[in-house]
């Protein structure tokens, strides 16, 4: 796991310099829940609510998200993607599926669907909130 993390950095600093692997998640995380409050990152990741606003003020120096006031309550301040946080997180995101497609070009159509039902597997007990000893 070590191993498949260090990846997973190297590979995203590969695929935009300016992209570190948290702010593409962070970014991820927005368009996937169409905007969000800076607390909820926080609270969804796990992350020190400090780490998370150095991570959005970076983002923000860089164009790549903007602060709304929210529909529903004008005090609160929702954090969405700008146009060329869209663009980068798309190009990004077309690298990774490149080089995840290369990489696992040569496997067996069984390993494939095996690996994908790992995955599944392993992603479902991380919304529980507690890590799963039974198989480690």
């Amino acid at each position: 796991m070590t191993v498949f993390a260090r990846r997973a950095r190297a590979a995203a600093g590969r695929m935009h310099p300016e992209l570190s692997l948290v702010s593409y998640t962070l970014l991820g995380h927005l368009e996937e829940s169409d905007g969000c409050r800076a607390t909820d990152l926080a609270a969804h990741y796990a992350l020190d609510k400090s780490t998370v606003s150095r991570q959005v003020a970076a983002l923000e120096r860089a164009g790549l998200i903007e602060r709304r006031p929210d529909a529903e309550d004008q005090r609160v301040q929702v954090l969405q993607l700008t146009q060329a946080g869209r663009r980068i997180l798309a190009q990004v995101t077309d690298r990774r599926r490149a080089v995840f497609r290369e990489r696992l070009a040569d496997w067996p159509a069984e390993d494939l669907s095996r690996f994908a039902d790992y995955l599944v597997r392993y992603n479902a007990g991380a919304g529980s909130g507690r890590p799963d000893h039974r198989h480690a």
